[in-house]
């Protein structure tokens, strides 16, 4: 429906009409004739989650859940005219900093993609996961712009069409490198990953915490997207950059701020850290995904791993099995947005049940 009005080419419309759907108790969703569709995101999020249950309990059933979810995420990919691979939305999106629409290459799909495609490739062996991942890293090196470069920095923008300086979304990109330039023994790859990970790290604030991005109305620090920094800065350092000393150190104070702000007692995960509300499916599952990685920084992080899984559980699941999308103040959105909270969950759940059942 908003696709055929004259507001779909209206930055503010654009924004006002995505806030609408995510802040109403009721989904608009079948009134507004949104179509259905495939976000290769979720689709590289469920692949994570059946991924990490094949390594849990080697079934032919979640071996062949994974494959078929990879070979979709391989069938949506887009090649660049360099011979790239990336991936994008199947809808516009409208940041605060710039509109991309559909199909628009993008780095956080494409880094998400890149992690169950490296994983698949270490799990089965098949090259063409590998392939496609290192694809990918082309599309970091020479697709994306990099808008802050000095020789041992360097700051990857969102898309090809900004220079947007978003800390989560470069690390991403650190974290395709040096995780796919691990399984090829490339180590100019890890090299510019060590590079975009010093430029996240050297902007941490005094508190621990990192802001949204660098630009002035980009201050905020919330908890997922803390939550995806901190994750990929250990999947960076595990995958043997030379320096790692630094992000360790980095990892370290922005974990302690993460969990001494964005969680109380019980296990409720909050936005930011000084408010209560709203309580987000997409923050507990990413904070669950974090706490299963920093096992070898706080030995206590798996206990509340568990206690936000079942937070979740007991206030975000619907009896009929899916999760909301958050709880507010005064009322809960019950809308099941697939990619936001139910691919998310999945991946959190399934990386929990992995590592647990290894203690």
């Amino acid at each position: 429906m908003f696709q055929a009005t004259p507001l779909k080419r209206s930055r503010v419309a654009r924004l006002a009409w995505t806030q609408v759907f995510k802040r109403s108790p009721l989904s608009w969703r079948a009134l507004a004739s949104v179509p259905a569709g495939r976000n290769p995101k979720g689709t590289a999020l469920f692949a994570l989650a059946w991924l990490a249950r094949w390594r849990t309990v080697q079934s032919e059933e979640a071996k062949a859940e994974a494959r078929a979810l990879l070979d979709n995420l391989l069938a949506a990919q887009i090649k660049t005219p360099g011979g790239a691979t990336c991936w994008g939305y199947n809808f516009d999106w409208q940041g605060r900093a710039f509109f991309a629409p559909r199909g628009t290459p993008t780095v956080v799909p494409t880094a998400f993609a890149a992690r169950a495609l490296v994983e698949a490739a270490r799990a089965f062996g098949d090259e063409r996961y590998l392939q496609a991942a290192r694809g990918a890293c082309e599309f970091i090196l020479r697709d994306l712009n990099r808008s802050e470069e000095t020789a041992d920095e360097v700051c990857f923008s969102y898309s090809p069409l900004d220079r947007t300086r978003v800390f989560n979304a470069s690390l991403l990109a650190a974290e395709t490198l040096a995780s796919v330039g691990t399984l090829t023994n490339e180590d100019e790859l890890k090299a510019v990953a060590q590079r975009a990970a010093n430029y996240v790290v050297r902007r941490q604030r005094a508190d621990g915490s990192w802001a949204y991005g660098a630009a002035e109305f980009q201050t905020w620090a919330d908890n997922f997207h803390t939550a995806f920094v901190l994750t990929s800065l250990a999947r960076i350092i595990a995958a043997g950059v030379d320096d790692a000393g630094e992000l360790e150190k980095s990892l370290r104070r922005g974990y302690g701020f993460w969990r001494e702000g964005f969680f109380l007692a019980d296990g409720w995960p909050k936005y930011y850290h000084d408010r209560q509300f709203p309580a987000d499916a997409h923050a507990a599952s990413a904070a669950i995904v974090c706490l299963t990685e920093l096992q070898e920084i706080d030995e206590r992080a798996l206990a509340l791993a568990d206690k936000i899984a079942r937070w979740s559980v007991r206030h975000l699941r619907d009896p009929r099995g899916f999760f909301y999308y958050q709880r507010r103040r005064f009322y809960t959105v019950r809308t099941p947005y697939m990619r936001w909270a139910q691919a998310w969950m999945l991946y959190a759940l399934a990386r929990l049940l992995e590592v647990s059942s290894k203690q």
